[in-house]
C-alpha cells in the first residue's frame, strides 16, 4: 500500500510538473501572449489609479531630424477628492516639467495644469497622433532631442516603424501638487506597474 502511494504521488508530481513546463514553453513560444498581458494588467492598473488615472491612452511612431520618438495620446483624470496641480511627469530615470501649447507653440509648465477631481487633461504629440492640441509631449528611450523638455526619455521601448510594437515606461508616474483644506502638498505618485501602450 505504501508503494503504491509513493508510485502514485510521483505520478502526480510529474504530471504538474509536465503541465508547468508546458505553460512556460508556450509562453516563450508565443511572446505576444506574454506582452497582452502585460498590457492588460497595466491598462487596468493606470485606470484604476489614484489620484492621477490614466484613462485612455495610444501611441504612434514618430520621426524628426531628433531621431524616433513616440508620439502619445494619453488622458488623465483626477479621481482624487481634492485638487492637484501638475508639477512633473517621470519615467525611467528621467521627468518633463513642461509642454506645448501646439496651437500657439508657448511653452508652459506643467504646474499650469489645474485639475479638479473628476477633470480630466490630454496629452498628445503631433501628426499622426495629434488627437488633442492642449498639451504636446514626446516619449523617447534617448536624452539626445531638443528641445527637451518636449520629450520624457526614460522610455524603455517605443513604437517601431509603422507603428507596431508597444510603448513601455518602467517607473511611469507624476508629481502633483495637491491642495487641502487651504494647503498645498507636493506627492509623487509612482506605478506599482509598468505603463505600457499598443502602438498602432
Amino acid at each position: 500500500m505504501k508503494a503504491q502511494g509513493a508510485t502514485e504521488y510521483l505520478v502526480l508530481l510529474a504530471v504538474v510538473l509536465i503541465v508547468a513546463l508546458v505553460s512556460v514553453a508556450l509562453l516563450g513560444f508565443f511572446p505576444g501572449m506574454a506582452s497582452d498581458a502585460q498590457l492588460t494588467q497595466s491598462q487596468a492598473y493606470w485606470r484604476s489609479a489614484s489620484p492621477i488615472a490614466v484613462i485612455d491612452a495610444s501611441a504612434k511612431y514618430y520621426s524628426d531630424s531628433g531621431g524616433q520618438l513616440a508620439c502619445p495620446h494619453i488622458v488623465i483624470m483626477n479621481t482624487g477628492a481634492y485638487p492637484i496641480r501638475l508639477s512633473k511627469m517621470f519615467g525611467g530615470n528621467a521627468n518633463i516639467s513642461q509642454y506645448r501649447e501646439r496651437a500657439t507653440l508657448t511653452v508652459h509648465n506643467l504646474t499650469d495644469i489645474y485639475l479638479a477631481s473628476g477633470e480630466d487633461a490630454c496629452f498628445s504629440g503631433g501628426y499622426p497622433c495629434a488627437i488633442c492640441s492642449d498639451h504636446e509631449i514626446y516619449f523617447a528611450t534617448s536624452s539626445s532631442y531638443s528641445p527637451a523638455y518636449l520629450v520624457l526619455p526614460g522610455a524603455a521601448t517605443i513604437c517601431n516603424n509603422g507603428s507596431t510594437g508597444q510603448l513601455l515606461v518602467k517607473g511611469f508616474g507624476f508629481e502633483y501638487i495637491e491642495t487641502i483644506d487651504g494647503q498645498q502638498i507636493t506627492k509623487r505618485q509612482a506605478g506599482a506597474k509598468d505603463f505600457v501602450v499598443k502602438c498602432g
